[in-house]
């Protein structure tokens, strides 16, 4: 009876395969989880201790929409100091999903097509349709190189917006600077909204990270501290892009998330400038074991940042469901299929945000699963 009160919407698009794999952890007695993309790393203590100050001060009440002043003002600098740009506004989110869904929002109408690179972020084909965009994915394949042509052949009159996340979720690739300056370039040339999405920039082994927006002043980031400081749970983002769109994104954020949580942002106000060098170099090493041992077990294009890799299944293997179905059946790993991500189901994610032991578990699972003849 209740089928008749859902709406077409909500249709368009499947439940998280990332998310049915993290309900399936909870039921497993001892996982060897390599899923899930938060950091295994806490917040630095100068955050928690900010954070229990304001609880136990009772400071639980709604900050302005566009975020604690001082926060906001802090990002604000930062950001200026960084671009130089003579119109670039800040505001606090509710986390960096939160942003995009208030950038689509703000900018995406019925039929709007909005272009990202394949493999991609769950979110970003999700959100598109239920905003009543059309997703547009370009394939990266083989080697997930961020093609220029490619994505300007996928470009038609109704295309709104790009998305560009570097470095990526699945992947774990940083574009190059000659990339993203062309992906900028091509952009402004053509009147499309670039949308980067830079929440995990911290994370570049070995390479340099660029933002399109030091090419394309129109360019809208995304970037937050769910990843960097350890704490996506408390659901604090950050948006800056020219100051007409921020208000329109403000808009949308009133009538939705309200504000981020207030402590988190106290959290985050916290921790701004503490160095992460330690445990982004862990994440570093965890790669390095798995690109080691794997090696000649698995296809891998070497990640160069985030904490991601992206194998291609062995050939005894029909799919990477299949594989990934086996894996858990047979040893209680858990990785994500590559048809979440992508229209192929040829590869699968791992994800080292997990301990050193967890990770060594994983690869010991991995080399027998490469080994094991159907």
């Amino acid at each position: 009876m209740a089928l008749r009160f859902i709406s077409k919407r909500s249709g368009s698009f499947e439940s998280s395969g990332i998310r049915k794999v993290f309900d399936l952890a909870a039921k497993l007695p001892d996982p060897i989880n390599l899923s899930i993309g938060q950091p295994d790393f806490d917040v630095p203590e100068s955050g928690r201790l900010a954070m229990i100050d304001a609880i136990n001060s009772k400071q639980g009440g709604y900050t302005a929409t566009q975020g604690l002043a001082e926060l906001r003002e802090a990002v604000q600098v930062e950001v200026d100091v960084k671009y130089g740009h003579t119109d670039r506004s800040v505001f606090i989110s509710s986390g960096t999903s939160g942003a995009l869904t208030l950038a689509l929002l703000a900018t995406v109408d019925a039929g709007d097509e909005v272009i990202f690179f394949d493999p991609y972020f769950v979110m970003y084909y999700a959100l598109t349709s239920m905003v009543g965009g059309l997703p547009v994915p370009v394939s990266t394949y083989p080697d997930f190189r961020y093609d220029i042509d490619r994505l300007s052949d996928a470009i038609t009159p109704k295309t709104k917006a790009i998305i560009l996340n570097s470095p990526s979720n699945p992947t774990g690739k940083v574009a190059s600077r000659e990339e993203v300056k062309a992906i900028a370039e091509l952009a402004v040339k053509r009147d499309i909204l670039l949308i980067s999405d830079e929440i995990y920039k911290s994370f570049c082994y070995g390479v340099d990270f660029a933002s399109p927006a030091e090419y394309n002043e129109q360019t809208l980031v995304l970037d937050g501290f769910s990843k960097s400081t350890g704490m996506p749970g408390w659901r604090v983002g950050f948006v800056h892009g020219q100051s007409e769109l921020i208000e329109q994104m403000l808009k949308f954020q009133q009538y939705t998330f309200v504000c981020a949580p207030r402590v988190g942002q106290i959290g985050a106000l916290a921790v701004m400038n503490t160095d992460m060098s330690v445990q982004i170099g862990s994440y570093r090493h965890r790669r390095d074991m798995l690109l080691d041992s794997l090696g000649n077990y698995y296809e891998i294009n070497k990640p160069e940042g985030a904490f991601y890799m992206f194998p291609k299944i062995p050939p005894n293997y029909k799919s990477a469901s299949e594989f990934v179905e086996r894996g858990i059946n047979e040893f209680s790993l858990l990785v994500i299929p590559g048809n979440i991500f992508s229209k192929d189901d040829t590869h699968f994610r791992i994800s080292y945000s997990a301990s050193e032991s967890t990770v060594q578990r994983g690869i010991d699972a991995l080399k027998k699963l490469a080994k094991n003849k159907k």
